[in-house]
């Protein structure tokens, strides 16, 4: 059976920004949904906002396991206040919607003898090693949809494309770092380049993790930097709920938001069977030889022993008793001769 991706249990984006490396898997349908408050203060514009809203990604696993269709929307309703005018107005519809197809590769964890553990240390399998930093390897191509008079993108083109590179590295079993680069809006008048360095880290128990994230964003319209962190707890295989909390680095306008969401899955996954007359012997030792069988049978009878002829177990009870009756008889002796004259 093949399994390249699919793992048992979910694998959200959320609670941040940043996207993964890797596809959720053929045939699984992933809802990830959220909802968000933000205020924001503007100091050379002395302009304050309250905005109110809802994220949603919806992932699904197309023709293999490698390919990842994908969608992201977020809806904005924001109040703002021009305290120089003593005038109020209101925004509402998509801040973000887009759409587009993530392809993953190149993986690491494909080669077998790069990812071998240690048999001989718990160590160092769990430290640290510089060859975790290669990472998996996410192209990703889509466009950006702007419907009718959108107030956060007044005049902008309807379809703008958007291209981002996504990576993932597993510094060690519990911490896993995600980078996103992209371009988004090519071809208008605002394009924008984007990065995100996401760290997540696994708790002793398993179900909860925490992460912590950077990102920046480049454009003529909007720059910014954020610093994002949270938690999610898993409450069952296809079910994860998360809380996260940021703010921006300057006050051009400054940023506080928070946001609390979810995740659920729908597997309809199913391995893919290899038939036996396409599966390559070579890769398990060969094809099996006519009486191989009977060969091991010969040899095991030829060499039958214990069980443990190549390990030293020490001295048994029995002979243990007989090597204190004969030091003791050794000792008898010497004594008698020791008397004589």
């Amino acid at each position: 059976m093949v399994s390249a991706q699919y793992t048992d249990v979910i694998n959200s984006n959320r609670p941040g920004l940043s996207v993964s490396a890797y596809a959720v898997g053929k045939n699984v349908i992933q809802l990830e949904l959220g909802a968000f408050y933000e205020q924001s203060d503007h100091n050379l514009l002395n302009t304050q906002s309250d905005s109110w809203g809802s994220e949603i990604s919806l992932r699904y696993g197309l023709l293999f396991e490698r390919l990842e269709l994908n969608y992201e929307g977020t809806f904005k309703d924001q109040d703002i206040i021009y305290n120089n005018f003593d005038l109020e107005a209101k925004r509402r519809d998509f801040e973000r919607n887009r759409l587009g197809l993530k392809f993953l590769v190149y993986d690491p964890f494909k080669n077998p003898e790069r990812n071998k553990p240690n048999l001989y240390s718990w160590r160092a399998n769990n430290k640290f090693q510089f060859k975790n930093l290669l990472p998996a390897i996410s192209l990703y191509a889509g466009a950006n949809f702007v419907l009718g008079d959108n107030p956060y993108y007044p005049g902008e083109a309807t379809i703008s494309p958007r291209a981002m590179i996504a990576t993932q590295s597993r510094l060690t079993p519990r911490f896993v770092m995600i980078t996103n680069t992209s371009y988004d809006r090519i071809g208008t008048e605002f394009p924008e380049l984007g990065y995100l360095i996401s760290l997540s880290h696994a708790f002793r128990n398993p179900k909860w993790s925490a992460f912590l994230e950077h990102q920046g964003i480049q454009s003529d319209r909007y720059s910014d930097l954020l610093l994002r962190g949270g938690v999610a707890h898993l409450l069952s295989e296809r079910l994860q709920v998360d809380m996260n909390l940021g703010a921006s680095f300057k006050n051009t306008p400054s940023r506080v938001f928070v946001s609390v969401g979810g995740s659920y899955r729908f597997d309809f996954h199913t391995d893919s069977l290899i038939p036996i007359e396409d599966q390559n012997a070579d890769e398990n030792g060969g094809a099996i030889e006519k009486n191989a069988m009977e060969k091991e049978k010969k040899k095991k009878r030829k060499n039958k022993g214990s069980g443990a002829e190549d390990i030293d177990l020490g001295p048994s009870k029995k002979q243990l008793r007989k090597l204190k009756k004969a030091e003791k008889n050794k000792k008898k002796t010497k004594d008698d001769d020791d008397w004589e004259f």
